[in-house]
């Protein structure tokens, strides 16, 4: 008996050791503070963390309750989180997406500043070993220098649909007459005006690609982690990109091998609502709309006399409405309205009783939406949002509310189509599309973090256009030589035919004397 015991150990003790033969250190940042951009990943870091490899996180969002193989470096800081908070604020017209750069750029330095957190500067003078470095890249390339610090390749991770930075530092294609910039309120079918400003708009964003966040990023990783990221085009280097994006939820466009679409990583299983909540929604014979402006957006900010256009609509239907509101109370709120400081959204929107979602555009609570089959109104106020709002409304499954045009009228209609038939339809086949596929989006993920380990940075799987100059890749060097022969071919003639003509007068004048 005691032979068996001690073989049953031994037997373990080898399978475990071969099941973690294959195990890596990871490192993964996570730098802006904004809630979204972590949760779109967090299942990522904690499923590495449970097929065995360590897992490190440096983020504002250390885990509560520890998981084995996972290791949090906190950078949360004392101060809130500066992000935009209040819809007035985003009330302003943005020529040429000017505003948005800015904005970018000022997210970008926060994000690069975590670098001083004391338990940041702790990390850095650990030895450690790391075999690969996942990096969340908004607005922000000063991290990228842990990859160079520890000799490993490097995965990118966007939390939206695909930045400009992006598809340069990846060599994908970038095409303005049908690629709408990230926020512009554009499809990709859009008016001769809509071209002219998203051509220009592309400009001023190469330019702060070019230049502005790599030059400030370019500051800090030389100063905190010694490393001069701009050297020998180390920007180049990324290995994969992850975007939050699917073809069902996006505009069509091409990507090259090394951009990895795995939109929903952050959606599980619906679970069961708190019992209030499910009373209130279950019991409303007319089914239950949810209304959240989001995590981040103050929705109490929401200016006075948009808020009552909302709740005189509100008050006349039999529907039942939930609606995500930081304050104890509101002002002229109807008996059908119930206020909750916190909510378990997605649990709400799958719930089959609920019959539209008004919210302002986010991608997370976008894909929620379409997986659940929900139809939405979306209320875009900044950032990707404009450009969500446009994806959904052209996929058939919701409405566009711009923030400026909320009045009853139009709050009125924009509830009604969301409640027709043909809408309500659509969004239950968009839940289909965006279901179906080969791979959970967390699984997708896990094999091609791995293929990347296994390949040592799978550097093949990038195109040449990564490493071309951009007079290459835009073939203007090509251009300009075929202008010059064309012209000197051109000119060439003229002169010859000019010395014909001359030559023909002169033997003319030779025959008449």
């Amino acid at each position: 008996m005691q032979t068996m015991s001690l073989i049953t150990v031994l037997v373990v003790t080898v399978i475990s050791v071969l099941s973690r033969s294959d195990a890596h250190n990871i490192l993964a940042v996570v730098s802006h503070p904004g809630v979204s951009h972590f949760k779109a990943y967090e299942n990522l870091f904690v499923g590495l963390a449970k097929k065995g490899h360590n897992v490190t996180v440096i983020s504002h969002f250390p885990r509560k309750n520890p998981i084995p193989n996972y290791r949090d470096v906190s950078i949360r800081e004392d101060r809130p989180y500066s992000g935009l908070q209040n819809i007035q604020s985003s009330l302003h017209t943005d020529l040429f997406g000017i505003q948005d750069q800015m904005l970018l750029v000022e997210y970008g330095i926060q994000s690069c500043e975590s670098m001083k957190h004391k338990n940041f500067q702790m990390f850095l003078k650990e030895n450690n070993h790391f075999d690969l470095v996942i990096l969340n890249e908004f607005s922000n390339l000063c991290y990228r220098g842990l990859a160079k610090k520890y000799d490993a390749p490097y995965i990118g991770l966007g939390a939206s649909s695909i930045f400009v930075w992006h598809a340069l530092h990846t060599g994908s294609p970038e095409h303005a007459a049908y690629m709408p910039r990230l926020a512009a309120p554009y499809s990709d079918r859009m008016t001769f005006l809509q071209r002219v400003e998203n051509f220009v708009s592309m400009g001023v964003v190469y330019w702060y690609c070019n230049f502005k966040y790599p030059s400030f990023s370019n500051e800090y990783s030389k100063k905190y982690l010694g490393v001069d990221i701009l050297e020998n085009n180390f920007l180049y280097n990324m290995s994969l990109l992850f975007i939050n994006m699917h073809f069902s939820l996006n505009f069509p466009r091409p990507f090259t091998p090394n951009i990895i679409e795995i939109n929903g990583l952050h959606i599980g299983t619906p679970k069961k609502l708190p019992e209030h909540l499910e009373q209130y929604i279950s019991e409303s014979k007319n089914g239950v709309i949810y209304f959240s402006l989001g995590s981040t957006m103050k929705g109490h900010t929401l200016p006075k006399e948009k808020r009552n256009a909302f709740l005189e609509v509100f008050r006349d239907m039999p529907e039942r409405i939930i609606w995500k509101w930081e304050n104890d109370t509101m002002e002229g709120k109807p008996d059908n309205v119930l206020l909750q400081k916190w909510t378990p959204q997605f649990d709400i929107i799958c719930h089959p009783n609920v019959k539209a979602f008004i919210f302002q555009g986010g991608m997370l609570s976008l894909s929620e939406a379409a997986h659940c089959g929900v139809p939405i109104i979306a209320i875009p106020l900044y950032g990707d949002q404009p450009t969500n709002a446009k994806l959904i409304e052209s996929r058939g499954a919701g409405v566009v509310l711009q923030i400026e045009d909320v009045n009853v009228k139009n709050v009125r209609k924009a509830v009604n189509e969301v409640l027709s038939t043909k809408i309500q339809k659509e969004a239950k086949r968009l839940s289909e599309i965006y279901r179906d596929r080969p791979l959970s989006p967390l699984d997708t993920a896990i094999y091609w973090v791995e293929y990347v380990l296994r390949h040592k940075g799978a550097h093949f799987m990038k195109t040449a256009a990564v490493h071309m100059p951009w007079y290459q890749y835009y073939l203007i060097d090509v251009i300009g030589f075929l202008v010059i022969i064309l012209t000197s071919s051109i000119l060439l003639t003229i002169y010859c035919i000019k010395l014909l003509v001359n030559i023909c007068r002169i033997t003319q004048k030779n025959k008449v004397d």
